[in-house]
């Protein structure tokens, strides 16, 4: 065996020794996310999670999926114009160890957004679970908050659905100040 045979061997050997349930990397729109929420469905049952695990699991891979749509830097272009629907860059990987799984994601922010979900998702570590699910449910009656393209609710529900509480970080600055976002969850 030799060849692209090989290095498919090698990747399969990776992903398996991993635990990977789904990996992408790669422009996001919202057709793009419903196919993949439909693999990552399929795979949650594939890998034997429990009907509530799986609704978790695809819940905040919704959240984190539509946060790259909304919040990525990286919009595509087509000939100098944005794609119309707009398109963004990230990427995002499941893995499994030990029954639990592990939503990542990774995009790359402007310093404004970066400031701003740092300050959100430091308020979010803050919070007790109680706390979280209280703060969803006001949410809930609460209009959509002016910076928000979403419902305002994309990470409350990733760390009201979360087992431990979230994980994040941002890559050095680059010179425009533009940061890559690091998000993990774990389920």
């Amino acid at each position: 065996m030799n060849g692209i045979q090989q290095e498919w061997a090698e990747f399969h050997s990776y992903v398996a020794r991993r635990d990977i349930v789904f990996y992408y990397v790669g422009y996001f729109s919202q057709t793009i996310i419903a196919a993949m929420a439909e693999a990552v469905k399929l795979r949650a049952e594939h890998t034997g999670a429990l009907a509530q695990t799986r609704r978790k699991l695809f819940s905040s891979f919704i959240e984190m999926a539509q946060n790259i749509v909304h919040y990525s830097a990286d919009l595509h272009e087509k000939e100098g114009k944005v794609t119309e629907p707009p398109m963004r860059h990230g990427a995002v990987y499941i893995t499994q160890t030990d029954g639990r799984y592990f939503l990542h994601c990774a995009n790359p922010v402007d310093a404004e957004m970066a400031d701003r979900l740092r300050a959100k998702l430091e308020h979010l570590r803050s919070l007790t679970n109680d706390e979280i699910k209280a703060a969803y449910k006001e949410m809930l009656r609460t209009e959509t908050p002016p910076d928000s393209k979403g419902a305002g609710l994309g990470f409350l529900t990733v760390a009201r659905d979360a087992s431990a509480p979230l994980d994040f970080e941002f890559s050095q600055p680059a010179a425009d100040g533009a940061q890559t976002f690091y998000l993990r969850a774990t389920i």
